[in-house]
């Protein structure tokens, strides 16, 4: 297994840089297997959907998109996989953020009753709760 730092993703999905973006695509589409999956840790997904939403202004269904593709792919192992989707299925919604859909998601999968906010807007997410 080989780890994936956002740059590589951000370079693959956004195909914008001419020497960075050729190689992020030789890495994901040629030197990655099934065998030799790439790893996306939890962090890399994060950065990733904030660099695709504040540095490129993707609309949040593009970055679901980008997410689900990631997803799929069968030479990509994504931490905490479900949760990440579950996140992404808030995005794709319009319900949440993605941070916050992931932070829920995951205190879901640490088995916590609910995760406790001050943000009125992230209680719209199933899983936070105000004080």
């Amino acid at each position: 297994m080989i780890g994936l730092d956002t740059n590589i993703l951000v370079r693959y999905l956004a195909q914008d840089d001419p020497i960075q973006s050729p190689q992020a695509t030789q890495i994901i589409e040629r030197r990655l297997t099934e065998n030799q999956p790439g790893f996306i840790s939890l962090v890399t997904m994060a950065e990733t959907v904030w660099v695709l939403d504040r540095a490129y202004g993707m609309s949040d269904e593009q970055i679901a998109g980008a997410v689900e593709q990631m997803l799929q792919a069968d030479t990509l192992l994504v931490q905490n996989e479900q949760e990440v989707f579950t996140a992404m299925t808030t995005l794709k919604t319009s319900a949440g953020s993605f941070s916050d859909a992931l932070i829920a998601a995951l205190g879901a999968w640490a088995g916590c009753s609910s995760t406790l906010t001050f943000d009125r807007k992230a209680t719209r997410i199933n899983g936070f709760e105000l004080p």
